[in-house]
């Protein structure tokens, strides 16, 4: 593929990721206030924003697995219609206020967003080895629109038809819509016969045992469910604390901003340091985040931690990333890709059930506490494998 085609690409994959976080943000920043309302218990409320990060993890292997049979832009337009289907059924559950219908749509929602997971992956594999960090990186960047655009329409369409939040949920179908005819646009080289149906490679449970595996998966993981548990919450902890909607869609759309943002510059952090230091920068922006939750509540509290969290995560995802596109061979690449989408979604899930009944029942500061072994540990053994790693270097 020439420069000039993997360029347009990933110009194109980066336009459908933003399109995919204009989803993903607005889902969390109405979710859990829709789901509140509507749900037959408070502890319920977060049980929407599950819903979507289970659709996720229940999709990530057959997602990988159609990709690999019938191409990347079949994969992402299919993807696509999930999301215009998830809207709808999102939009029709808030009309009635049906709480499980609700949960349905996000569960739908989050199908769509298993096929968006991919973006990455398919600018990693057109680029060669030294520019891979640069493409993932590239391509996530275009969540900044999801930053801009997801907040401030939600907030802008929150009572545009009546019922709170009915016109919100509709405009997802837009984001899927285009999105679907941005992915009609790509030209990725189809799977060749052997990658469809030859050499499987290598065992998945040799490939899981390497300890860059392991620090890749984990390292996404952490960063996922940590941002997750704090971000899905933060909406029903500034209602507690009194905040406007406005205020939520404020600090929200700066915590997406600190997600997406450093992407412009995390590959060449990765090309210069390599990609062990940059995890171990991003756990340390989690641990300093889950400081600033523990310290307050005011706006500026939120407003920092948010950030902080943004930040972190990104360093953790572009890092895991990276580095788990050193453990696969070409015809291991979907069982890799998707086992560790599945992990980490499934991770999430679990942040996205335990959010709301945290937050609600124990509290904001405990609610950070919570987090703090699972960011402790990435740091750890992050920090064990790069000393193992310089260790290898030394002795030649």
């Amino acid at each position: 593929m020439t420069d000039r085609h993997l360029l347009r690409n990933i110009w194109l994959l980066a336009a459908c990721q933003g399109m995919l976080l204009c989803n993903g943000v607005t889902l969390i920043a109405v979710n859990g206030l829709v789901g509140r309302r509507l749900a037959p218990s408070p502890t319920l409320a977060t049980l929407t924003i599950t819903g979507y990060v289970i659709g996720t993890a229940l999709l990530t292997l057959p997602a990988a697995h159609f990709m690999k049979r019938l191409g990347r832009r079949a994969g992402f337009m299919f993807g696509a219609l999930l999301g215009v289907g998830g809207g709808l059924l999102c939009a029709l559950a808030t009309h009635i206020g049906s709480f499980w219908l609700l949960c349905l749509g996000t569960l739908v929602a989050g199908s769509y967003n298993a096929f968006g997971l991919q973006y990455r992956f398919a600018a990693a594999d057109m680029a060669p080895m030294d520019w891979k960090p640069k493409a993932i990186s590239f391509t996530l960047a275009g969540g900044i629109l999801g930053g801009f655009i997801g907040p401030a329409l939600s907030n802008l369409t929150k009572n545009a038809w009546g019922t709170e939040f009915l016109a919100t949920y509709l405009s997802l179908s837009g984001f899927a819509l285009v999105a679907l005819a941005i992915a009609s646009r790509l030209h990725i080289p189809a799977p060749a016969v052997a990658a469809r149906t030859g050499d499987q490679g290598r065992p998945w449970i040799e490939i899981a045992r390497r300890p860059a595996f392991i620090v890749a998966v984990l390292a996404a993981a952490v960063g996922y469910g940590t941002m997750n548990l704090l971000m899905a919450a933060t909406p029903l902890a500034m209602d507690v604390c009194g905040f406007p909607f406005g205020d939520v869609a404020f600090v929200l759309q700066w915590h997406v901003l600190g997600m997406y943002v450093p992407s412009f510059f995390t590959g060449n952090l990765i090309r210069r340091f390599g990609v062990l230091p940059v995890l171990l920068v991003g756990a340390v922006l989690m641990l300093a985040c889950i400081a600033l939750g523990l310290s307050g509540t005011g706006l500026m509290d939120f407003w920092w931690a948010l950030v902080l969290l943004g930040v972190g995560w990104n360093f953790l995802y572009i890092g895991g990333t990276t580095l788990l596109t050193e453990t696969y061979r070409p015809s291991e690449r979907a069982k890799v890709q998707g086992s560790n989408d599945f992990v980490v979604f499934g991770v999430q899930a679990l942040s996205s059930i335990s959010a709301g009944a945290l937050v609600l029942g124990q509290g904001w500061a405990t609610l950070n506490l919570h987090a703090l072994p699972a960011v402790l540990l990435i740091g750890a053994i992050t920090l064990v494998l790069l000393r193992q790693r310089r260790k290898a270097k030394a002795a030649g």
